[in-house]
């Protein structure tokens, strides 16, 4: 049986998933032997700030104030961000702790990938990704790669000086640019690889002391040198395509990036598997789109669940039930769900009680829906258990 399949089974409530959360993170620090941060979007709820952004400096700092040891993991999960942002999150990391360990059992893509550069540690499975770090920049409300605009550019340079003369299907692009914009598009490229040669050549490459090769003495220019070639690849457009594409372990090593690999090690594997499954389900089953925690605090930055209506919750301290409109997703049909916070509770005039399996069977059309994330935000916001 899959680990994600155990735990819907065992039709966990939030704050039972919230304990188990916490549990296999303490699990994961014991097996590191140091303390843990985690700073977690859910790429799913694309409406909410779900980026690497300023307003994450507060809430971030706030976890790792819970830190005490000079050494961390982070655990990374995110679609991507501002990368003068992620330079000020590390700079906080790194003022503090001397041996920094990232960790990524999911995706940390674009502004999450140069984060995972100022690890002195990188550590991945065999579903974790990384991803291309060409600067996005928008134009005349257009997103585009920064690379594959100035690659473009130096397309239509050759092909001028190659035939003497522009082709006039050119024209109106290049009116609708400024020199401004060019410079700017370059100098996003330039940052982007910046942080991660200089990050790479200071922490990643620290204890790397010798070549393999001929045992020789590895010189700073060589770890700058090394840093570059990376930080170039990673930039590289023309050699990804697209810039969600998932760059994986092996993509890495190609460059000659040292990846840990923890899927070779049973129980950590094990316990940072478990770790992700919980926190996806605390994203999928609940309205929260970000999450900062370390094993005994936490911040959630949440938002309405969209999938289901606006719960109301009535006023009073304790509430004896909460009731729900839904809509059958088939016929349209609609219900007041009945949700029982209380043993002893009458169901309301034309009220539904909640089904005790979470699955709702439409007396009108028969269709089966799974009511879980319904109950899992009526026991966030309530802090009581759905009792059937």
């Amino acid at each position: 049986m899959g680990i994600y399949t155990e735990y819907i089974n065992r039709r966990l409530t939030f704050d039972q998933i919230t304990v188990e959360r916490k549990n296999q993170l303490k699990r994961i620090s014991h097996l590191r032997k140091r303390e843990i941060i985690v700073y977690a979007s859910d790429s799913n709820k694309g409406t909410a700030p779900i980026s690497i952004l300023p307003p994450d400096l507060l809430p971030f700092k706030d976890q790792l104030d819970y830190v005490k040891t000079n050494e961390i993991d982070i655990i990374l999960e995110t679609p991507g961000g501002i990368a003068e942002t992620v330079e000020d999150m590390v700079e906080l990391v790194r003022s503090k702790y001397e041996k920094v360990g990232i960790i990524i059992p999911g995706i940390a893509k674009s502004a999450g990938t140069i984060f995972s550069m100022a690890g002195d540690e990188i550590l991945m499975g065999v579903a974790s990704a990384l991803g291309p770090i060409d600067a996005q920049v928008v134009s005349n409300g257009k997103r585009f790669s920064a690379d594959a605009f100035l690659d473009g550019l130096e397309k239509i340079k050759k092909e001028v000086l190659d035939t003497g003369k522009l082709n006039p299907a050119y024209i109106p692009m290049l009116q609708s640019i400024s020199p401004g914009e060019i410079q700017h598009f370059e100098n996003a490229q330039n940052f982007s690889k910046t942080l991660v040669t200089n990050w790479l050549s200071k922490y990643k490459f620290k204890y790397w002391e010798r070549h393999n090769s001929t045992g020789e003495i590895v010189t700073k220019e060589e770890k700058e040198g090394r840093a570059n070639d990376i930080a170039k690849q990673l930039c590289k457009h023309s050699d990804w395509l697209t810039h969600g594409r998932s760059i994986r372990i092996k993509d890495l090593n190609e460059m000659r990036l040292q990846i840990f690999d923890y899927s070779k090690d049973p129980e950590l594997n094990d316990a940072i598997e478990r770790y992700y499954t919980l926190l996806r389900m605390t994203f999928d089953l609940t309205g929260i789109y970000k999450i900062y925690e370390t094993c005994n605090s936490q911040i959630y930055q949440s938002i309405s669940q969209t999938a289901i209506p606006q719960i109301p919750i009535r006023k009073n301290i304790k509430p004896q039930a909460v009731h729900a409109d839904f809509s059958c997703p088939k016929c349209a049909t609609r219900y007041k769900i009945q949700l029982n916070l209380d043993k002893i509770v009458k169901i309301e005039a034309k009220a539904v009680q909640y089904p005790k399996n979470d699955i709702f069977v439409c007396p009108n059309c028969a269709t089966q829906t799974n009511l879980t994330p319904m109950r899992m935000q009526v026991e966030a916001q309530t802090g009581q258990k759905v009792i059937f």
